[in-house]
C-alpha cells in the first residue's frame, strides 16, 4: 500500500486545483462506501433468497436500531477526523499522535457499553422496536450477535475516521473490499448452507468486522513516513483532549441518533401494518444506502478537505469546493431519482422474489426517489459544516429535521384512513426540504462573518 507523507497530504488537499483533488478523494470513498453498503444490504439480499419473510423481517428491524447506534456512536469519531486533519494541516505530528490515543481510549469504553447493551437487553430492544410477533425471535438473535461484535464495528469506524483525517482514503477502501468478501461467504454458508437465517447474517456480519479491523492495523504498523508520532503512551484518558472529541463529536452523534430514531420510528410504523410492509422497508432502506451514495461520499470529503484546509488558512478554497460537490451530486441524484421511481420494482427483485414484498418495497422508493435530488444539497452543507466544527449547528437543524418534521409528519400519515407506505415515507422528502432552507440561511449568516474568495 502506498505510504502517506506530509507532502502527499498537502498536495492532495490544500494545493493545486480543487474540483480533481476533491474527486480524487472522493473517489475511493465512494467506492468503500458502496461495499459498506453492499456489505449491510447482502445481509438482506442473501436472507431473502434463501431464508423466510419473518428472517427478513428480524434483519430489517435489527439492523435498523444496530446501523442507528453505531451510526450516532461512530459520529464522535467525526471529532476525532477534525482534530487529526487540523493537526495534520497545522504539521503538528505530537498532537496528532495524542489525539489518537485518546480517541483509542474513549471507543474502547464505549464498545464495552455497548457490548453490555444489546446483548443482555436484545428482548426489550425488540420490543421497543415493535417486531412483528412472528420475527421476534429472529429480531432478538440479529440484536444478540451483532452486539457481541461492538468491539469489532466501533474499532473499524474509529481507524477509518483517523485515517480519513490524515487524508487516506484508499485503506478504509481496501479493506472493506476484503470485509465485504468475507461477509458474502460467510452470509452463503450460514444462511443457504446451514439455515441460520437472522443469526447466520449476524455471525457473518461481526467475523467481516473483525477481519476489517485486523487487516487494517496491518497496514497501518507497516506504514511508514505518516505524519504523526504515536506510541502506547498515547493510549490515555487526557480530559483536554477526550473533551475537544466529544465537544465536536456529540451534537453530531445527537443529530444522528435523532435521524436514526426517525426513521426508527418510520419502521416501527410499518411494522405495526403488517410483516410485508415491514420486511418490504427493510428493502427499501437497504436500496436507499446506494442511491444516496454520491452525495454521502461528497460529504465525508468536504468534511476533511474543509477541516485540512482550515488549518493550512487556505479558505479560499473551502467554498468552491462546496458548490463543487453540489453539482456533481445533484447531476446524480436526478438520474438515481428517475431509477428509483419508475424501475424501483426491479432493483427490489434482488433483494426477494416474493412479488407482495417487492410491491410495498418500491412504494417505499417511490416517495424516496423525491429526497434523491434533495439530499445532494443537504449532505453537502453538513459535511462543509463537520470540517468547519459547526457542531452545534449540525444537532440543532438535526433536532427540527428529525423531531419536528420527519417523525410527527410520518405519524399523522399513518393514522391517516387510507394512508400507505408511501405516505409515510414522504416524511423523509419533507423534512430534508427544511433542513436545506436552514441549512442556506446559516450559510449566507456565514458568509457576512467570514471573508471567502471565490
Amino acid at each position: 500500500m502506498e505510504s502517506i507523507s506530509n507532502n502527499t497530504i498537502e498536495n492532495e488537499l490544500t494545493e493545486g486545483k480543487i474540483y480533481p483533488a476533491l474527486v480524487k478523494f472522493t473517489i475511493p470513498l465512494l467506492l468503500a462506501m458502496f461495499l459498506q453498503a453492499l456489505y449491510s444490504g447482502v445481509d438482506l439480499l442473501i436472507v431473502g433468497r434463501f431464508a423466510e419473510t419473518a428472517d427478513v423481517s428480524g434483519v430489517a428491524t435489527g439492523s435498523m436500531l444496530m446501523m442507528t447506534t453505531t451510526m450516532a456512536v461512530c459520529s464522535l469519531a467525526i471529532g476525532v477526523t477534525i482534530l487529526v486533519g487540523r493537526k495534520v494541516g497545522q504539521k503538528r505530528p505530537k498532537q496528532v499522535g495524542m489525539v489518537i490515543g485518546n480517541g483509542i481510549t474513549l471507543f474502547s469504553i464505549i464498545a464495552l457499553l455497548m457490548t453490555i447493551i444489546f446483548v443482555w437487553k436484545s428482548d426489550y430492544l425488540s420490543e421497543l422496536m415493535h417486531a412483528p410477533q412472528e420475527a421476534f425471535s429472529q429480531t432478538q438473535d440479529y440484536i444478540k450477535y451483532c452486539g457481541w461484535g461492538s468491539v469489532f464495528v466501533l474499532a473499524y469506524n474509529l481507524l477509518g475516521g483517523i485515517l480519513r483525517g490524515l487524508g487516506d482514503a484508499k485503506t478504509p477502501l481496501f479493506t472493506v473490499v476484503i470485509a465485504t468478501i468475507v461477509n458474502i461467504i460467510g452470509d452463503y454458508i450460514l444462511i443457504s448452507k446451514y439455515h441460520m437465517g437472522a443469526k447466520g447474517a449476524a455471525i457473518a456480519t461481526v467475523f467481516a468486522q473483525a477481519v476489517s479491523v485486523l487487516i487494517t492495523l496491518i497496514i497501518i504498523k507497516g506504514r511508514k513516513n505518516l505524519p504523526l508520532e504515536f506510541s502506547l503512551k498515547n493510549i490515555e484518558f487526557k480530559k483536554k483532549i477526550i473533551a475537544m472529541i466529544i465537544m465536536l463529536g456529540i451534537p453530531i452523534a445527537i443529530q444522528d441518533v435523532l435521524v436514526g430514531l426517525s426513521f426508527m420510528v418510520i419502521q416501527v410504523l410499518v411494522n405495526s401494518i403488517d410483516l410485508v410492509a415491514s420486511a418490504g422497508v427493510g428493502i427499501g432502506e437497504k436500496i436507499c444506502r446506494f442511491i444516496m451514495l454520491v452525495p454521502a461520499a461528497f460529504s465525508q470529503a468536504l468534511g476533511t478537505f474543509v477541516s485540512q484546509n482550515i488549518g493550512a488558512k487556505k479558505y479560499e478554497r473551502i467554498y468552491k469546493a462546496l458548490w463543487y460537490g453540489i453539482y456533481t451530486s445533484v447531476a446524480v441524484g436526478v438520474f438515481m431519482g428517475y431509477s428509483s421511481f419508475f424501475h424501483g420494482d426491479w432493483l427490489c427483485s434482488f433483494f426477494t422474489e416474493k412479488n407482495d414484498v417487492i410491491t410495498a418495497a418500491h412504494t417505499y422508493l417511490k416517495a424516496y426517489s423525491i429526497d434523491c435530488v434533495l439530499t445532494p444539497f443537504l449532505f453537502c452543507f453538513l459535511g462543509y459544516y463537520v470540517g468547519y466544527g459547526k457542531s452545534f449547528f449540525l444537532m440543532i437543524q438535526g433536532i427540527i429535521g428529525a423531531i419536528c418534521i420527519r417523525i410527527p409528519f410520518a405519524y399523522f400519515a399513518s393514522i391517516y384512513p387510507s394512508s400507505t407506505v408511501f405516505h409515510i415515507a414522504l416524511a423523509t422528502p419533507v423534512a430534508t426540504s427544511a433542513q436545506i432552507i436552514i441549512c442556506l440561511l446559516y450559510f449566507f449568516r456565514m458568509k457576512k462573518k467570514t471573508t471567502i474568495a471565490e
